[in-house]
């Protein structure tokens, strides 16, 4: 039997450790069907039976204000999945049970899984789950799953609740609101019985509910007239006038009553809770209006000194030696052994190893960083640093809740400018999207490592960390600019909640980490591959389609001479280099892949340390530095230029924000090489 679970709660209530715990290394990742927001699958593990977990977006309620509220109610709406497990933080209980009593509503079977409970144990904090149980009406299993504590007993219980309530229906019995509510709540039942509204598919007491409350969405979904809402209208003014109140507002209250009165039962709190938790003494040091920005900066240096040092550069010699040592020589000695002809054997070794193998070498210096992100992301302190710059952001007339988009920006542009769909203001939105490409991806780090590598190899981490700092620098300084021009207008309020600092699993950031590191080698099969060979061929080919002996002869060495001069007052204007920028537009890390191509490496017995010798010869530190300030900060890649075209929705933006982001790339590089010449660096 195949079965579907959805997983519903509140952000920071431990689902996505829940789902990671229960779906382990089964799960995949992708968009809901026309909407860009992240919908995470999984075959659950060590249980007989197949069943598909799907993680709903994290929301505070059903009510369908947002994106991810609209997602999660239309898919158990539509898709009925066979039962709902409503995680619930068990130290926020009062909260999250909201969502619980709107869950249970829709008619699904539901199993409560009462999460952190660890964590109410580490407080003194008692919860009697019976008690609980009793006026929900449904299962409450407690858990901890960053423990890995009750996981199995909450899998048993919800196969025991979905097999038990197989051809059921019907809601719990329960008393949720008062007697006028429910008076209200039953006449409507009856209008919608009498017209179908239903359809024998919805549940009737919930779209009474949502018709009561005059949801419009699930007017328009039902196609319900007007003269029909008529027919509901006097029992929403009888409501409204003896309450005084809208009816969301009545609806809401009555909620909030039903729930106090479980907390009164159910909860003991600790006499001695009021005294500050190990979270908010550490918030007193990390949030500190003078120590929290040096604080954090000293956190991120520490992360790329580790990422870009001894550990880094052992992992990047390491594989080096693998791809463009052993392996080169032995795809080399089949291929002539097989009596391949030359350009075959030129196209697999120059070509594609070497373009790829030139890429590939950093990736174990990309999922060091990665690691090092995912724990920051999952102890909690990120969301201190979001808070954090919030404060300086609003000193510049910037949104403080761009910087969440930014902070997405150090892992890929995409999701990035995805996630700006969360600013309600449409400036702010517009002008986040314009400033979230300065934030250097993933996909950058190739270059930076490479660069830093040949010129700063004493001073890697700090020389890397500093390409980062000036993005950000960069973009607080464009959003000055078009706070004040383009873009004018006051920023939106930025709230956010802060999650109690976590010991994260080592299962959960190993997933993290895998989740992210994995597009990148993706990428290597796929795009970096393809690039390679076009490269290749065209850097081999002349325009009359004749195999050149020297490649700046070639189509490549044709159209890197006409930009070349673009680039010369930057300090880079050899023709290798302005074309290793522009088939960058295709992805960052082709940069690296042209280079290694362009400059023969692949050849036996060459690897990416010759690389960095042969580009001793063109560059000089100053000249590095500024080509790795023009990498982060030129227009991204042709992924995320589609994402940009698409959330502007204009043409117009779109093209302003290419031109912006390269104009002010070229400046910034400008300025570094001719300062740093006036100033005596070379």
């Amino acid at each position: 039997m195949h079965y579907r679970f959805a997983l519903v709660g509140n952000p920071n209530c431990g689902k996505t450790t829940m789902f990671n715990e229960m779906t382990g290394s089964t799960q995949y990742v992708g968009n809901w069907p026309g909407v860009t927001i992240e919908k995470k699958e999984g075959k659950a593990r060590k249980i007989t039976e197949d069943v598909r977990i799907i993680d709903l977006p994290g929301i505070y309620s059903l009510s369908p204000y947002s994106k991810e509220e609209i997602i999660a109610r239309d898919y158990i709406i539509d898709e009925k999945p066979d039962l709902i497990i409503n995680i619930v933080d068990a130290t926020n209980i009062e909260r999250n049970l909201y969502l619980t009593t709107q869950v249970i509503e829709f008619g699904v079977p539901v199993v409560v899984a009462l999460n952190m409970m660890d964590a109410v144990e580490a407080k003194g904090d008692k919860i009697d789950i019976s008690v609980i149980e009793k006026y929900l009406g449904v299962p409450v299993v407690p858990t901890a799953a960053s423990k890995g504590r009750g996981i199995k007993e909450l899998m048993q219980r919800a196969l025991e609740v979905v097999k038990e309530s197989a051809g059921k229906t019907g809601l719990p019995e329960r008393k949720v609101y008062d007697n006028h509510v429910e008076e209200a709540l039953s006449e409507v039942e009856k209008i919608v019985g009498e017209n179908n509204l239903h359809k024998g598919i919805y549940n009737r007491r919930w779209i009474s509910l949502k018709l009561l409350e005059g949801d419009e969405k699930v007017k328009e979904k039902l196609n319900v007239s007007e003269a029909l809402m008529e027919k509901i209208k006097p029992y929403q003014d009888k409501l409204e006038k003896e309450y005084d109140n809208d009816m969301e507002t009545i609806i809401a209250d009555n909620r909030y009553n039903f729930i106090s009165k479980i907390v009164d039962k159910g909860v003991k709190k600790n006499s001695k809770g009021s005294e500050l938790t190990l979270s908010d003494k550490i918030d007193k040091v990390v949030t500190n209006r003078v120590l929290a920005i040096p604080l954090f900066l000293a956190v991120m240096f520490a992360v790329f000194q580790i990422t870009f040092g001894i550990i880094g550069s052992f992992t990047v010699d390491w594989v080096d030696g693998l791809i463009n040592g052993t392996v080169a020589e032995a795809v080399a000695g089949w291929l002539e052994s097989a009596g391949s002809a030359d350009w075959l054997n030129a196209l697999i070794v120059n070509g594609i190893i070497g373009g790829m193998g030139s890429m590939l070498v950093f990736v174990p210096q990309i999922m060091i960083l990665f690691l090092f992100l995912s724990l920051l992301e999952d102890s909690g302190y990120m969301a201190r640093a979001a808070f954090v710059m919030d404060r300086l952001l609003r000193k510049l007339g910037l949104s403080g809740k761009s910087f969440i988009p930014m902070l997405m920006g150090f892992g890929c542009s995409v999701p990035a400018v995805m996630s700006t769909r969360t600013l309600e203001n449409e400036k702010d939105r517009r002008l986040t999207i314009m400033l979230t490409p300065f934030m250097s991806c993933g996909a950058r780090l190739p270059i930076y490592a490479l660069f830093a590598g040949a010129f700063f190899a004493q001073n890697q981490g700090l020389v890397i960390f500093s390409i980062y700092i000036l993005g950000i620098v960069v973009a607080i300084i464009s959003g000055i600019i078009l706070k004040n021009t383009v873009l004018k207008g006051e920023a939106a309020p930025f709230v956010m909640e802060l999650p109690p600092y976590r010991i994260p699993t080592v299962k959960g950031l190993l997933i993290h980490m895998w989740d992210r590191a994995k597009g990148f080698v993706k990428k290597a099969g796929t795009i970096i591959f393809s690039a390679s060979v076009i490269i290749w061929l065209l850097q081999t080919f002349s325009f009359s389609l004749r195999m050149v002996e020297d490649p700046a002869n070639s189509i490549m060495g044709v159209i890197g001479k006409a930009i070349a001069p673009i680039f010369a007052p930057l300090g880079f204007g050899d023709w290798k280099s302005s074309v290793a920028l522009l088939t960058g537009l295709v992805a960052k890390e082709v940069v690296v892949a042209t280079l290694g191509i362009l400059n023969g490496i692949g050849e036996i017995g060459e690897d990416t340390t010759q690389l960095a010798t042969i580009l001793q010869t063109t560059f000089t530190p100053l000249t590095a530095y500024s080509f790795m300030a023009f990498s982060l900060l030129y227009v991204p890649c042709i992924a995320a230029f589609a994402t940009i075209r698409r959330e502007m929705n204009s043409w117009k933006w779109t093209l302003f924000s290419v031109v912006y982001q390269t104009g002010v790339a070229w400046i910034v590089a400008f300025l570094i090489y001719q300062i740093g010449r006036l100033a005596g660096v070379s």
